[in-house]
């Protein structure tokens, strides 16, 4: 008998809720809010050397919350230059967020904002159907690579667009994350459609490694309160479950033996701690900086 279970991705109002809730409850943002004000300078000190234009590509910018906490260090160590920032976002809902996140925001005038409703592979596909190559002084995708076909495709074909001096930006969960325990065990056992695959930063070395790409990769720590997901009938919590299984769900539709055995390892050390009467699960990011 097929299994009623079915991904999250099917019902898109779903998961954007899922994932929100998923943002209050860790300290994802903050994490990477962190890394770009402690680390991203150093990064993007020679990006626009002698550029009266910046060109940044935000891969898969969401609601534009850390892009334009990165193009505010962009802009500081470029007082006189332009940017040009385009996006590829393929939520219309995301990106109406995002445009209402710019008319509300200040310092951002030299920042010229386009933005493609489209997938990583749609531009791809677009841009060599136009026969265009547009070369970039900063690619950043920012948790987006879960989301599309061929891992090594998409990043031989994004590296391809740096200029001499530029910078590709990849974050993803750590290899050493609850979500690698949790999805290196049970990945096979959830319902994962062809728009989503489990991908860490434990993968890419091995990928970057075979292009001859070099790159340097950072640790984030980070962490998410899942207490809620072991209250019976807590709808905060059943929406967590549904988010950390990618299942719609989850708590209704998966079969009691794989619940119970979810349930359990989420608890453990190597998906999370138990801290006052909390649960944390380890939600650790990985960057990665991809040189030209």
């Amino acid at each position: 008998m097929a299994s009623p279970m079915r991904s999250l991705l099917a019902d898109p109002d779903r998961y954007l809720q899922s994932f929100r809730l998923f943002l209050e409850r860790s300290t994802e943002h903050q994490s990477m809010q962190e890394f770009v004000e402690r680390q991203l300078p150093d990064m993007i000190a020679s990006i626009g050397n002698g550029k009266s234009t910046i060109n940044v590509l935000s891969v898969g910018g969401g609601a534009g919350e850390m892009d334009l906490q990165i193009l505010s260090k962009i802009r500081a160590r470029y007082p006189g230059a332009t940017i040009n920032n385009e996006v590829i976002e393929p939520s219309a809902d995301q990106i109406s967020k995002y445009k209402e996140r710019v008319a509300q925001a200040s310092n951002l005038e030299n920042i010229k904002f386009t933005w493609h409703k489209e997938t990583a592979y749609e531009y791809e596909s677009r841009m060599n159907a136009e026969k265009k190559t547009k070369k970039w002084d900063f690619i950043h995708m920012i948790q987006m690579l879960y989301y599309v076909r061929d891992v090594p495709a998409t990043l031989r074909y994004f590296h391809s667009l740096l200029e001499s001096q530029a910078k590709l930006l990849i974050i993803l969960v750590s290899g050493k994350s609850g979500w690698e325990t949790l999805w290196k065990k049970y990945g096979s056992s959830f319902p994962l459609d062809d728009l989503c695959t489990y991908v860490s930063c434990a993968d890419l070395p091995r990928m970057l490694d075979s292009a001859g790409l070099k790159y340097q990769l950072y640790e984030l720590p980070s962490r998410m309160d899942i207490t809620s997901c072991f209250v019976e009938g807590d709808k905060d919590g059943e929406m967590l479950l549904d988010f950390l299984t990618e299942t719609l769900d989850f708590v209704k539709t998966a079969p009691p033996e794989l619940k119970r055995q979810v349930m359990e390892d989420l608890r453990k050390p190597g998906c999370s701690e138990s801290r006052d009467g909390k649960v944390f699960f380890n939600n650790n990011l990985g960057v990665i900086v991809i040189e030209p």
